[in-house]
């Protein structure tokens, strides 16, 4: 079994309750085929790059799965087929995009704030000689002037 992920835009004229449908539609086809569904992402109402059908907005959802490669071919005829699918893209993960998904799934899909870089004492005492030396040598050129 091979690790794929997949994001499919729905057009943007669905209901809410239509657009869960949808993609309800797309993660039994893939649980009937053998797939493993390991994340699902509803990424929500969302501007296009550009214009796709006269539409400038669609409802983005993302898909992550472990499946065989036949099933591929199966889940993009049906996105094909189906006209609530204006665009979709299906990727095989390699180790390396895996292990980032791992990542992006362990932070819940949210940025942590990194922790402010630590400053020494020494540090700052010499900024502010530094930031003294320039203020004084902007005064010094002021009275020349």
């Amino acid at each position: 079994m091979n690790n794929y992920e997949t994001v499919f835009i729905l057009t943007p004229v669905l209901s809410d309750a239509q657009m869960k449908e949808a993609v309800e539609k797309f993660k039994n086809l893939l649980k009937e085929q053998g797939a493993e569904i390991v994340n699902e992402e509803d990424w929500g109402l969302r501007k296009l790059a550009y214009n796709i059908d006269k539409k400038t907005t669609g409802f983005y959802s993302f898909l992550e799965f472990n499946a065989e490669p036949s099933v591929i071919d199966k889940l993009e005829l049906n996105f094909r087929r189906d006209e609530r699918v204006i665009r979709f893209l299906t990727v095989k993960q390699d180790k390396f995009s895996l292990e980032y998904a791992e990542k992006r799934r362990n932070k819940g899909g949210k940025k942590q704030d990194a922790p402010a870089p630590v400053i020494k004492k020494a540090e700052k005492a010499e900024k502010v000689e530094k930031a003294e030396v320039v203020e004084s040598e902007v005064k010094s050129n002021e009275k020349e002037d």
